[in-house]
């Protein structure tokens, strides 16, 4: 590992941790192998804590491009609940409300999901950190205010149900920076003239990186130590 010129590791984020959880521990690791108080370490695009996946953690001058990797397409996989929605369009909080699912088919999700693939307008979930009149969404949403969000023209490359197991729905998308998966979820039920909220999300590729490549937390703090340390920079 180069920790002058700095590194983009590869790190596989797993559910229930935040992206900055992730930073943290990492940076604590690179700040003891560097012996740099003020070594610099930031990730290329947030995953919730539920979902799980491929996380770009860049350090040292590789921060430079972390605008560079977060602007990447994406690819996702995971599982849309069909027949209910959550306030914040995920698992984190309860169904709160529940809709019909009798009328809908396997044609019916398949042709709806193509409705999707292009250039769309989407609305971020309240319960984000989009700001709004300089406060984030999910802490305005926390407490009851009403917001109002604007929607953002991301694109949907591809949109593919790969197993339907009603109510369950397994999916694989490929989008643009900017896309909220959990959007699409409760979109694609309104399109069914129902509802639906994501349960299970996974990150697998940003750009031409993949989850295959990617480590465990533990298994790249234990790259990190047994790299050979930086040379001691003359004054």
């Amino acid at each position: 590992m180069d920790f002058i010129q700095g590194e983009a590791l590869l790190v596989n984020k797993p559910l229930e941790w935040t992206s900055f959880d992730v930073v943290n521990k990492l940076r604590y690791a690179l700040k003891r192998k560097t012996s740099n108080k003020n070594y610099k370490v930031g990730h290329a695009g947030t995953l919730d804590p539920l979902a799980s996946g491929l996380l770009i953690i860049c350090c040292g001058k590789m921060t430079k491009r972390i605008d560079e990797f977060t602007g990447m397409d994406k690819e996702y996989t995971g599982t849309i609940t069909i027949g209910a929605t959550t306030p914040c369009f995920d698992k984190e909080l309860p169904p709160d409300a529940f809709y019909p699912t009798e009328h809908i088919t396997e044609e019916l999700l398949r042709e709806t999901a193509k409705q999707f693939v292009g250039l769309i307008q989407q609305y971020p979930p309240i319960y984000s950190a989009v700001k709004v009149d300089g406060q984030k969404g999910y802490l305005a949403a926390r407490k009851g205010k009403d917001i109002e969000l604007k929607a953002r023209e991301i694109t949907i490359i591809e949109f593919e149900l790969t197993r339907i197991a009603m109510p369950e729905v397994d999916f694989r998308v490929v989008c643009s920076k900017g896309t909220y998966i959990r959007s699409l979820a409760n979109d694609f039920g309104k399109a069914l003239n129902s509802g639906a909220y994501l349960s299970a999300l996974c990150r697998t590729q940003i750009g031409e990186y993949k989850l295959s490549n990617a480590l465990s937390i533990e298994d790249t703090i234990k790259r990190i130590e047994a790299a050979p340390a930086p040379p001691v920079e003359e004054k």
